[in-house]
């Protein structure tokens, strides 16, 4: 049996993924990219080539804010926090996010042929 891995991200993915993470509060990048791990038993992975780029185009849009704080660990690291703004955006992504599954759940599931 081969071990289960990582799936790549789909295009448009790593946003929603971002904003849902900070949804539940301040985090830094680390605690980002840890939080969609866990929450998603490890079957997609962040890595930071890909975080801190979309966090920077997440702050110029305004759905992010962020400011230099120390951690839990007693280091000082940039944290993210969610704006208004962000919050209607993640819910406008969750909805259309359901209805992309939804819909593929069905063709998946279809048994009707041409």
């Amino acid at each position: 049996l081969m071990a289960e891995t990582a799936l790549p991200l789909i295009k448009g993915t790593v946003d929603v993924m971002i904003l849902k993470a900070l949804s539940w509060g301040a985090r830094h990048g680390y605690a980002i990219s840890r939080w969609i791990a866990q929450a998603t038993d490890d079957t997609f992975a962040l890595q930071e080539g890909a975080l801190y780029p979309a966090l920077r185009r997440l702050e110029e849009k305004g759905w992010v804010e962020s400011e230099w704080a120390v951690t839990e660990t007693g280091r000082e690291a940039r944290m993210y926090t969610l704006t208004a703004d962000g919050r209607q955006q993640l819910k406008a992504e969750v909805r259309t996010w359901t209805r992309y599954v939804e819909a593929m759940g069905q063709l998946l599931q279809s048994t009707r042929g041409a």
